[in-house]
C-alpha cells in the first residue's frame, strides 16, 4: 500500500510467480506489487452477493489474509448473486461455504473467518486486523460501524453498493477523502433489507471493488479517491462525481484537510 506498506515483504514461492505470472505483467505492478498483495490483509464485510466476489477476487489475486464476517446460513435466495454458496449447502452456516470456497481456489490464503455481521461491539477487532476494508454490508449500522473504525484506525475503505440494475463505488481514505458519514449524514429512512437484484449486477461492482483494492494496496493507478462512480447498467451509463468532506462531520471532521461536501443519494445495497 503506498503510505501503509509492511516493514518487510513477504517474498513469493515459485508457485506462487507462476499462478500470477500475468498479471505481474501489468505495468506499474509487476513483482513488487504481488509483493504487496501477499504481504495485506483485508477485510470484508458481508460475503453476500457483493462481498463473495470482492472475496474470490481478491483471493485469486494473491492477497494474503482476508478477515471476513458473515452470519446466518445457507437460504435458496442466496443462489442467484452469492457465488461462494452452493445449493447442497443450504441451511449449513454461510462462513463455513465461504472459506471452503475460497481455499479451493487459494490453498495459500490465510482466512479469518467470523460468523457474525459487524456491529460496533466487533468493528474495531475486524478493522484492527486488515490494512484495508471493503465495505459489502447491506445496512447502514454496519456501514457506520466500519466507517467510524476506519476513521480512528487510519484504515482505507472500499465503499461499494447496488440496487436493481444501478451501482456506485467509492474509495474512502481518513485525512485525504470524504468519510462515509460525510456522504450520508443518516441513514436513508425508507431504506429496507430486500430489494431486487440481479448477480450481475452485484458481480460487476464487486470487481471494480476488488481492483481499488489491489490499487490501494500496491500503490499504482488511480483509485478513486474523492470520486463517487455511478453507474446505471440498463442503457450502461457511467458517471464521475466529485465528492469531498464535510468541515462538520462527527466521525472525520477533526482531521486534518477538510473541505465541504455535499450529501449523495444513497445506493442501496449489496
Amino acid at each position: 500500500m503506498t503510505d501503509r506498506q509492511p516493514a518487510h515483504l513477504a517474498s513469493l514461492t515459485d508457485k506462487e510467480r507462476a499462478v500470477y505470472e500475468w498479471q505481474m505483467w501489468v505495468p506499474d505492478f509487476g513483482e513488487s506489487g504481488q509483493e504487496k498483495l501477499k504481504s495485506a490483509s483485508v477485510m470484508v464485510s458481508r460475503v453476500g452477493g457483493v462481498g463473495s466476489v470482492v472475496a474470490y477476487q481478491l483471493a485469486a489475486a494473491g492477497i494474503g489474509q482476508l478477515v471476513l464476517a458473515h452470519a446466518g446460513d445457507v437460504k435458496p435466495s442466496d443462489l442467484n448473486r452469492q457465488l461462494l454458496m452452493t445449493d447442497d449447502w443450504i441451511g449449513k452456516p454461510r462462513i463455513e461455504s465461504i472459506r471452503r470456497r475460497l481455499l479451493e481456489l487459494n490453498p495459500r490464503l490465510k482466512i479469518i473467518s467470523v460468523g457474525e455481521n459487524v456491529c460496533p461491539s466487533n468493528a474495531g477487532d475486524l478493522v484492527a486486523q486488515a490494512d484495508l476494508i471493503v465495505d459489502c454490508a447491506p445496512l447502514f449500522p454496519e456501514r457506520f460501524a466500519m466507517n467510524e473504525q476506519a476513521v480512528r484506525q487510519q484504515k482505507p475503505m472500499v465503499e461499494c453498493a447496488m440496487y436493481e440494475l444501478e451501482a456506485q463505488i467509492t474509495t474512502l481514505y481518513p485525512s485525504r477523502t470524504a468519510c462515509l458519514n460525510c456522504l450520508f449524514p443518516e441513514a436513508p429512512p425508507n431504506w429496507k433489507r430486500q430489494f431486487p437484484v440481479f448477480g450481475a449486477v452485484s458481480g460487476t461492482v464487486a470487481c471494480m471493488a476488488a481492483l481499488e483494492a489491489i490499487k490501494v494496496i500496491a500503490g499504482f493507478g488511480q483509485p478513486l479517491f474523492n470520486r463517487l462512480l455511478k453507474m446505471d447498467l440498463r442503457d450502461m451509463s457511467f458517471h464521475r462525481l466529485q465528492i469531498s468532506r464535510r468541515p462538520d462531520c462527527p466521525t472525520c471532521g477533526e482531521l486534518p484537510g477538510q473541505a465541504a461536501s455535499k450529501s449523495i443519494d444513497p445506493a442501496r445495497e449489496r
